[in-house]
């Protein structure tokens, strides 16, 4: 592929790049529409489609030409005509007042409208909303008018209060004396559609291919199976859309969610990772309807759905609710089989409140107590960053502190496991932009690379982990990876790793992040100190004045003392405050 800057067209190849992988590998999904669109592209001139291009890559679906002007397209009126056939692309479009007034400037506006504009400094907003007032009364009279005379009734007859259509007109005739033309692109839904086929979400857009042109993002180039695809039927796609748009109602925040919540498709999809985006919106939408305090409906969607925390929540909800029988009843059923270390703890929070309630026997859970670390220092006078100012403290010569938080763990799992994450196994790699495996967070990710995630491991057993972990930081550096950081990793940090953090602790960090990859790599310790001449280290989570340990980092420090890693949680309070 050419630098972006030794082809003036590479837009163009990015988005026939797109066309072509779309027809190799997904012909069986595409309608009639889009395969009679694809071929028809290819058919124009080439400055038609470049202008046809740029329309779909900017925002919006109204164009005026004197913004559309390229190099390489030359004149886009003339580029334009070869569009107007197609429909794909209109010239001179009707224009409601709204759309009018977001492609004129102010001075435009005071030539387009003339004494019409009441007060010609006001800003744009309160000039349209003067001007909508007096058109939506024209309107409603005309067409009130209109309807009467159709009937053969005297004019004013009619239900004048009728909605009307907002008031359209021609750009030309909305502005004579303007010497541009407006163009509208009528086809972006399909565009949006192509584009989702290629990338499996809308969230990516045409940009991956310039950053990706120019060196700024890199990518694991993976190979692709023809079992590789995003989208296996054309239900899969149609279900992605409708997910798509109840999820946007669900932001916005409109409508009621009742109507929201209808909407979501009530059957499981047969698409894993569309899957699990339908329950994620469900779980959403439960923890809206929870923080609104509304349990009945809280509870009927979190049942609905198996995201991870789903059940606990619903615990938590017939609990609120005052159900307690039906909330002891789900949490029984739920100790029998967690679904993770979130959920177990979850419950043994949640356990002895409920059997207080119901009279059950007082249970105590014993957790590990890691090394507590009290320290009181001056309040520095500028940032009062806890972690900065600890790290200054402990830090000597001999004994270095780094601020890694969850950096160095994920970066020594993403570069010891490199070949298993980005293993070519079917549905995780469906395009060449993928920062990491679409199933990253499924339940079977781990399941799926258990060999390839073996191998990995075992070299820490054999003393190859090393070797490995320092080839892959050279070899890939830069290359986007969902586990490594590497504008916060160096290779001085990495060699002080290695020396001093036992390859059976680096293991069973491992371990611990393929258990339940979205939930444990996160929660690590802030700091962590080396003493290479001793070849040991400590890792410290620092709590400022009060500050307490979530839940994600408690179960990280239970699970690195029970394993006999050490661990230290640092409370700092300021002695002016003492």
């Amino acid at each position: 592929m050419n630098r972006v800057l030794e082809n003036e067209f590479y837009y163009l190849d990015n988005f026939q790049a797109v066309l072509d992988w779309i027809v190799q590998r997904y012909p069986d999904l595409l309608t009639d529409e889009e395969q009679a669109f694809i071929a028809a592209f290819a058919a124009l001139p080439q400055p038609a489609r470049a202008l046809f291009v740029r329309m779909v890559m900017r925002k919006g679906e109204l164009f005026r030409a004197s913004k559309l002007r390229y190099a390489e397209i030359g004149c886009p009126v003339e580029a334009a005509q070869h569009l107007f056939p197609t429909g794909w692309v209109s010239g001179d479009p009707d224009l409601t007042l709204d759309e009018l007034f977001d492609l004129l400037s102010k001075p435009e506006l005071v030539l387009a409208f003339g004494d019409r504009l009441q007060h010609k400094n006001a800003r744009k907003a309160e000039q349209l909303e003067a001007l909508r007032a007096s058109m939506e009364q024209t309107a409603q009279e005309t067409a009130a008018e209109s309807a009467d005379q159709a009937a053969g009734e005297p004019i004013g007859a009619s239900d004048a209060g009728l909605p009307v259509r907002p008031f359209s007109l021609p750009f030309s005739r909305w502005f004579k004396e303007c010497g541009d033309v407006a163009l509208r692109i009528h086809v972006k839904p399909l565009c949006d559609r192509l584009r989702l086929i290629f990338f499996g979400n809308l969230r990516q857009d045409w940009t991956e291919f310039v950053l990706s042109d120019l060196g700024l993002f890199r990518y694991e180039q993976v190979e692709f199976s023809p079992a590789s695809r995003g989208f296996r039927e054309r239900s899969d796609i149609e279900h992605y859309l409708v997910l798509h748009d109840c999820r946007a109602r669900f932001v916005e925040g409109i409508e009621p969610l009742e109507d929201i919540v209808r909407d979501v498709p009530q059957h499981a999809f047969r698409n894993d990772w569309l899957e699990s985006r339908r329950e994620k919106l469900l779980f959403q939408m439960g923890q809206h309807y929870e923080k609104v305090k509304d349990w009945p409906n809280a509870h009927a969607v979190y049942t609905r759905c198996r995201f991870p925390g789903a059940r606990g929540r619903a615990i938590r909800v017939l609990e609120k609710a005052e159900r307690y029988d039906d909330a002891w009843a789900l949490l029984l059923v739920a100790r029998e089989a967690p679904e993770n270390d979130a959920e177990r703890q979850h419950l043994l929070r949640i356990g002895p409140r409920l059997a207080r309630r119901l009279g059950h026997p007082k249970t105590i859970a014993r957790r590990p107590d890691p090394t507590r670390l009290d320290l009181c220092l001056p309040m520095p006078l500028g940032d009062r960053w806890v972690e900065g100012v600890v790290r200054e403290h402990l830090a000597g010569d001999d004994a270095p502190v780094f601020y890694v938080e969850n950096m160095l763990a994920n970066a020594l799992f993403g570069l010891l496991c490199w070949r298993a994450i980005f293993a070519a196994i079917p549905g995780a790699f469906f395009h060449p932009f993928h920062r990491g495996p679409a199933d990253l967070y499924s339940p079977d990710f781990h399941q799926r690379r258990a060999n390839e995630f073996a191998d990995c491991l075992a070299q820490c057993d054999d003393g190859r982990y090393r070797a490995t972990i320092l080839g892959h930081f050279a070899e890939k550096a830069g290359i986007s990876s969902p586990f490594v950081s590497w504008e916060y990793l160096d290779a001085g940090l990495l060699e002080l790793a290695l020396d001093c953090i036992p390859a059976a602790h680096l293991k069973k960090w491992c371990e611990r992040i393929l258990a339940d990859v979205k939930e444990n790599r996160t929660g690590f310790p802030d700091l962590i100190q080396f003493w290479p001449g001793e070849k040991r280290y400590n890792m410290i989570e620092v709590k400022g004045p009060g500050d307490r340990l979530q839940d994600n980092q408690l179960r990280w420090i239970e699970y690195c003392a029970t394993h006999g890693m050490p661990v230290s949680v640092c409370y700092l309070q300021w002695e002016q405050a003492a």
